[in-house]
């Protein structure tokens, strides 16, 4: 079944236009003024973004964390253990994947049941303002719901670099739940069962 076919209408890849030397954006990915970010903040002040060492120990670094989700809503992690030749990797598979032929990439297209694979949009409304950028979704856990005809064999890689890649951010996505939890004032596993019941994904953009 052609996966294209389940979406409302026809999927352009953002890559493609792009690479077709388009001189503006098409008005279909131009978002209003109300969705766009404001500009009200001082150009010239300085945000310090938190910055989280994992290298220190867990209790020390729980109040902090708990702290930079609740003001930001988000943390740069330093020393976090995943391997820097390994992130190097995984950036390397996917922009090979990204410039691969077309018809390559189209058979793995995804669909809007599960998004799972290669994709240009998210939602199903017609005539729908869309987001630049194409993606590509991944099931990591649980193991049954990894699809392995969505993980592409080219480049040769791709599929064993993401796979540890994957298991890499598994296990610190755990250590950052288990940081969270103590910051919450929950015992260690507290946010860990609700991360695990949901499953875990990856995804990339490629923008």
């Amino acid at each position: 079944m052609d996966c294209l076919r389940d979406w409302p209408e026809p999927v352009v890849r953002v890559q493609s236009i792009a690479d077709g030397g388009a001189k503006t954006i098409p008005e279909r990915y131009v978002k209003p003024p109300s969705d766009r970010p404001s500009h009200a903040a001082d150009a010239g002040s300085q945000l310090a973004i938190p910055v989280i060492d994992l290298a220190d120990d867990e209790r020390m670094i729980a109040a902090d964390v708990a702290s930079a989700c609740e003001e930001w809503g988000f943390f740069q992690a330093v020393n976090h253990g995943v391997s820097p030749a390994l992130m190097r990797g995984a950036r390397e598979s996917w922009r090979g994947f990204f410039h691969l032929p077309m018809p390559e990439k189209q058979r793995y297209a995804n669909s809007p049941a599960t998004y799972e694979g290669y994709g240009s949009r998210l939602g199903v409304e017609k005539g729908a303002i869309l987001d630049w950028g194409d993606y590509y979704f991944l099931h990591l856990r649980p193991r049954r719901l990894m699809n392995h005809e969505k993980w592409p064999s080219l480049p040769p890689c791709l599929r064993e670099t993401v796979d540890e890649y994957g298991r890499e951010l598994i296990k610190l996505c755990e250590r950052l739940m288990r940081v969270l939890s103590r910051g919450l004032g929950l015992d260690g596993g507290g946010c860990r069962l609700r991360s695990e019941a949901a499953g875990t994904t990856t995804g990339l953009e490629f923008a």
